[in-house]
């Protein structure tokens, strides 16, 4: 059975269980976080549900790395894998061991009542006594048509530098990046290591970024700043052969031949749904009550991958919190008389309990 046909009849057969079920943990988003949260629900026999999305012209299933022709720093693929088949392969084994998934979004949550109310793109509302929120966060790109068109074929365009700088495709060649900020001169530094020459194209006559990334840059011999000036168009059929820049003070345009693009103007979190009814960031990104923990402002919610992480932005990094919030939901619903409690083994003491630091008794 071809694998869009077998992904729609699990799809049916998921979404005729979801409607008007109340379901034990529901999780939304089907990115490297959504997938190992249901992997370690699914084995943890919690039953998940798995809201993975809908295509949309801004987002895929799977999330950002649906865009990305080859990942080679997730491990345990020495050859490297593209993003496409990573993704898929992580769905098939979080249903292999028992989670569901509808092809659906949620578009509308109420938190504010037990348990849970979450209302499906389709019409259907579900019940859940936890969610996961595992949405992830949308690169901002220029709206150009062709820069569209090529960072989804894999044809050099790309929003993130430490998963593609590295490639082949782009070393020893002159790469731009698009962006003033941290982000774009972290960008920046890090194509140095692989690029002839980095670009770094800004539209003020100042970087925002703070200022000893801005130093870093701007005395660092390997990159040059094209100032007060934007791309209005990307060339390239296949693959990136050049951009189109306006100056924005005197309206001139030149073309710059460039072997890739990295677009570093920011991400938005895919968190519109939860306006609300969650701890947000002023960013839009979800607050989680503790540093390195998953638990959200709402007691029965967690927080996994991009959605509430803007700083790493990793494969790897989500799929750590996809594990470790799937783990706080196994424990907060054992508490609530579902399932058993994981055996967590902390450093954290309870109060009032006297420990020798020598180790003794």
């Amino acid at each position: 059975m071809a694998g869009g046909e077998r992904i729609a009849r699990e799809h049916r057969k998921a979404k005729g269980m979801a409607t008007g079920a109340r379901e034990t943990l529901v999780i939304i988003g089907s990115g490297p976080a959504a997938w190992t949260a249901a992997l370690y629900a699914a084995r943890a026999n919690l039953n998940p549900l798995v809201y993975e999305g809908e295509p949309s012209r801004e987002m895929i299933p799977g999330g950002q790395l649906m865009w990305t022709t080859e990942v080679e720093n997730f491990p345990g693929f020495p050859e490297g894998i593209s993003g496409q088949e990573l993704v898929m392969r992580m769905r098939e084994q979080a249903l292999r061991f028992g989670a569901r998934a509808v092809m659906e979004n949620i578009v509308a949550v109420d938190f504010g009542r037990r348990p849970f109310l979450l209302k499906a793109s389709g019409g259907a509302e579900v019940e859940a006594q936890a969610v996961i929120v595992a949405t992830g966060a949308r690169a901002n790109w220029l709206g150009l048509p062709n820069e569209e068109r090529l960072a989804r074929a894999g044809g050099g365009v790309s929003a993130c530098a430490v998963c593609d700088g590295a490639l082949p495709a782009f070393r020893n060649k002159r790469l731009a990046v698009v962006g003033g900020g941290d982000s774009a001169a972290e960008e920046a530094m890090y194509l140095t290591k692989y690029a002839s020459e980095v670009v770094l194209i800004h539209r003020r006559d100042r970087l925002r970024a703070s200022p000893i990334m801005a130093q870093r840059v701007l005395t660092n011999p390997k990159i040059r700043v094209e100032w007060n000036t934007v791309v209005v168009d990307v060339h390239g059929e296949d693959f990136i052969t050049g951009l189109r820049l306006r100056n924005v003070i005197t309206g001139e345009e030149r073309d710059l031949e460039v072997g890739g693009l990295f677009v570093a103007i920011g991400h938005t979190p895919n968190t519109a749904f939860l306006e609300g009814q969650i701890e947000l960031t002023p960013s839009g990104y979800i607050v989680t009550k503790h540093p390195w923990r998953c638990a959200t402002s709402v007691d029965g919610v967690f927080a996994a991958g991009d959605v509430m992480d803007d700083y790493y932005r990793q494969a790897i990094t989500a799929a750590g919190t996809g594990c470790m919030a799937a783990l706080e939901a196994e424990r907060w619903l054992a508490h609530q008389g579902v399932g058993e409690v994981p055996v967590l083994e902390t450093a954290e003491v309870p109060t009032g309990i006297d420990v020798d630091p020598m180790g003794g008794d």
